[in-house]
């Protein structure tokens, strides 16, 4: 009998094999997301998995889960910090504020910080 080649390329499909054992097998890989998944990505994920298991498998098999999830995070940090703005301006949150009353400050921008971050989860993540 002959020696098996170590690697061996299918004109037919375009895949490499290599030799394992007795068998070849296909030399895979996967497209590498370099942005990063971040929380609201992290948050989408997990949403996908308990309430939409469906589009999760499709994208974990079709390999877009990670460049879905790293769009998902742009679009949610870029959305919450223009609503963060917005809410601050329009109800005076300035820094005058924080000079003049540094714990009405607080108060206020960690309950635009909340409403905010409702807003983008409702919007973004949890669809």
């Amino acid at each position: 009998m002959s020696e098996l080649r170590k690697k061996i390329h299918d004109d037919n499909n375009g895949l490499d094999y290599v030799l394992v054992g007795d068998y070849y097998l296909p030399v895979l890989s996967l497209p590498e997301e370099t942005r990063p998944i971040g929380c609201w990505g992290m948050l989408r994920k997990e949403y996908l998995k308990e309430h939409k298991s469906g589009m999760y498998s499709c994208l974990l098999l079709t390999a877009r889960l990670d460049s879905h999830l790293a769009d998902v995070n742009e679009q949610a940090q870029e959305r919450f910090e223009l609503i963060e703005a917005q809410m601050r301006s329009a109800e005076g949150v300035t820094e005058d504020l924080k000079a003049q009353n540094p714990m009405e400050w607080v108060r206020r921008a960690n309950n635009i910080r909340n409403r905010a971050q409702e807003i983008v989860l409702n919007e973004l993540v949890y669809v």
